[in-house]
């Protein structure tokens, strides 16, 4: 028989975190949360850029997941071997977990290997080791080609690449070998963040090109040679380069998609508005969750913002039907995101994704202000989170 908790949650990433530290002020004690993560430490994944720059260590950006348990929270460290989400248990290190409210929050996998290649090729700067390694050997370059590539579609945290490639150049600039230094943009999407409209979309690539910055869309690599440098796409173009920034394939967890979860998009289809799956008392949220904006016919950006916010949500529908008190949220596809311009300024996207006819997002001009407001919401997380 399982051992059973009131909420048993998989992902320590942002959104598992949000939902069980709400969760935890929501609860009385006698009810218990269950966060699960493979990893001993959280990652603010946002502020990955600025390590890539050398303006965060890695010690600044992360913090034990382990103190959590000061607040109340089980904190279990293993990688999720099965899910059964009709029976709604997982197993953990051989040990069954059951659960009246299985949240599954494991994120994206991401998937270099789907790319011939690009492993050995380059830097995933959606990652701690990758933004790490880029750190250092972006020193090394003073003069030829910097590409920012995205692998395919979609990824998570829309705004990133665009971002990544901006800070990249203002770093050229800052150590004195922009002249020598071609920085391209290479994407699958036909602009930067399409989802947010062709408005916001026709403004970000024009912040990208204003820096000298090469935007090219509707470029699907195919494979990267890291021998030669060169990497080739499936519209027959082709570029070299001295060094090279990606974010890799995203897919759904292997073990996310054995249980049967994954719906024809590849990620698990939830109830847009409760983040309730198929499967009574099981949702999923964040990253590893599939919603179709079928009004534009894209899904919805994975994205933190959202996944704390859904978190949010069902934090307290959860605590409703455990305690009956209190009233049903719904989660309105509200969401915004800070996009890093370099020279210390930051725009700002906000709005919500659900609005009809089309997602009504609306993009703030760079300023210091803004930069200086991402930097506060970065403390703000890892202060009240741990």
């Amino acid at each position: 028989m399982a051992d059973k908790r009131t909420v048993l949650i998989l992902g320590a990433g942002i959104g598992g975190i949000a939902l069980a530290t709400r969760l935890r002020k929501l609860l009385p004690r006698a009810h218990s949360i269950a966060l699960v993560d493979r990893e001993a430490d959280h990652v603010f994944a946002p502020s990955l850029l600025w390590l890539m720059t050398g303006n965060r260590s890695a010690e600044q950006i992360t913090r034990p997941l382990s103190a959590l348990a000061e607040s109340g929270i089980e904190v279990i460290r293993s990688a999720v071997e099965r899910i059964d989400p009709g029976a709604r248990t997982a197993q953990l290190d051989g040990r069954e977990i059951g659960a009246e409210h299985l949240v599954v929050a494991l994120g994206a996998t991401l998937a270099p290997e789907r790319i011939p290649g690009l492993a050995e090729a380059g830097h995933n700067f959606y990652s701690l080791a990758g933004a790490s390694s880029l750190r250092d050997a972006r020193l090394a370059l003073t003069r030829g080609r910097i590409v920012v590539l995205i692998a395919a579609m979609p990824f998570k945290c829309p705004g990133a690449p665009n971002e990544a490639v901006m800070l990249l150049e203002y770093d050229c600039r800052r150590r004195g070998v922009r002249q020598d230094v071609q920085i391209d943009m290479y994407t699958p999407e036909p602009g930067p963040m399409p989802v947010a409209g062709a408005q916001v979309s026709k403004a970000l690539r024009q912040m990208i090109e204003a820096k000298g910055i090469g935007y090219h869309p509707e470029h699907a690599v195919a494979a990267v040679d890291p021998a030669r440098r060169h990497i080739r796409f499936a519209n027959g173009a082709e570029t070299d380069y001295a060094l090279l920034a990606y974010v890799p394939p995203h897919i759904a967890p292997k073990v996310v998609q054995e249980a049967g979860l994954c719906g024809e998009t590849g990620w698990v289809p939830v109830d847009r508005q409760t983040m309730q799956t198929k499967f009574p008392g099981v949702y999923a949220l964040g990253d590893v969750a599939g919603i179709m904006l079928t009004s534009i016919g894209r899904p919805l950006p994975k994205a933190g913002v959202l996944a704390h916010n859904e978190a949010e949500m069902l934090a307290h529908n959860i605590a409703r039907e455990v305690t009956g008190k209190g009233t049903a949220r719904r989660f309105a596809g509200e969401g915004s995101c800070f996009i890093e311009t370099g020279d210390g300024r930051a725009g700002f996207g906000s709005g919500n994704f659900y609005a009809d006819p089309a997602p009504a997002i609306r993009l703030k001009p760079p300023s210091t202000w803004l930069h200086w407001g991402k930097i506060a919401y970065e403390k703000y997380w890892l202060w009240s989170k741990f």
